[in-house]
């Protein structure tokens, strides 16, 4: 029972350890580094979230193409 405690502790360590490695190496803050405000931040997502024409719309645009 003892060593199984052990193990599943080693086993969380071991996740949360690389999680964070992973988050911080390909995750990077984007916005606190492009944008110096919380509003300019708020801004910029919102803009990129009711963009018209995006890129999920162009994809299923160039699936579906035209009937002959």
């Amino acid at each position: 029972m003892r060593l199984g405690r052990t193990l599943w502790k080693i086993v969380f360590v071991k996740l949360l350890i690389m999680f964070a490695v992973v988050k911080a190496l390909f995750f990077p803050d984007v916005l606190h580094v492009n944008y110096q405000t919380d509003q300019e931040r708020s801004e910029h997502v919102l803009e990129r979230l009711t963009q018209v024409g995006s890129t999920a719309e162009k994809y299923v645009s160039t699936r579906v193409g035209t009937p002959n």
